[in-house]
């Protein structure tokens, strides 16, 4: 789905588990925010072909959290394309994206409740989806690409998650940080937030942002007020 010139949300899944990667492009650069579920790489492939690119045009990949269905398709992409990826993501969640560490929510004890099978499955496909970090970004950065991304450090769903503001277009994606849901935008889903607490506090850095776009991995495109709206999410108590 084309949002402007060089900004399009993708459209991965079916409709009841529907998840949305940015891509922003120009002349110079093309560049992937997430990478979908392992498998999805075809229809990755498809849907920036509508925005109108050559997945084999794309040179970087920022991570916004290293959640399997925003890091599981990355090694497809960066397999794939014919141009040398920089692959990029907060330092917190580095260690995650290599391999180096387990899920954060790949507890012990999510895995030895799973049958022996199962669960050599899982850390065998754990270890297929290891990529190498080219970088890690920091707070605040704003990277020189497609008209300038800012960083926005917002733990809490993950430790080192990240939400991107795309300056040009005004436009804030929000990796899992917030929701859309039946139309409104919501908070981070507790249910999968790894510090309830903290997310909803990052939240509040939002409020220095023009937003007039807000892309969810969850849920896809909000417009209504959105700064009004996350100041009314970041402003509400969690005990």
């Amino acid at each position: 789905m084309n949002i402007a010139e060089g900004l399009s949300v993708l459209e991965l899944g079916n409709k009841e588990h529907q998840m949305h990667p940015t891509l922003i492009f120009d002349e110079d650069d093309v560049v992937l925010i997430d990478a979908g579920l392992p498998g999805q790489f075809e229809n990755v492939s498809e849907e920036i072909v509508k925005a109108g690119v050559s997945v084999d045009r794309i040179d970087k990949i920022i991570i916004t959290h290293h959640d399997i269905d925003h890091i599981g398709g990355l090694a497809s992409v960066v397999k794939n394309s014919k141009s040398e990826v920089e692959v990029l993501s907060h330092a917190g969640e580095k260690s995650y994206i290599e391999g180096d560490k387990m899920p954060v929510k790949m507890t012990p004890e999510r895995l030895n409740s799973m049958p022996e099978d199962k669960r050599n499955e899982t850390l065998e496909m754990l270890k297929k989806l290891k990529v190498k970090v080219s970088r890690t970004i920091e707070d605040g950065e704003v990277l020189p690409y497609c008209g300038g991304i800012e960083v926005i450090y917002t733990p809490g769903h993950t430790p080192g998650h990240t939400c991107l503001y795309l300056k040009k277009y005004k436009t804030l994606v929000t990796g899992d940080a917030l929701n859309v849901f039946d139309g409104k935008l919501t908070g981070p889903n507790p249910v999968f937030t790894f510090d309830m607490k903290q997310a909803t506090e990052s939240l509040k850095k939002l409020s220095k942002y023009d937003i007039q776009t807000v892309i969810c991995y969850h849920g896809g495109v909000f417009t209504d007020n959105p700064n009004e709206r996350i100041a009314e999410i970041a402003n509400r108590e969690i005990i």
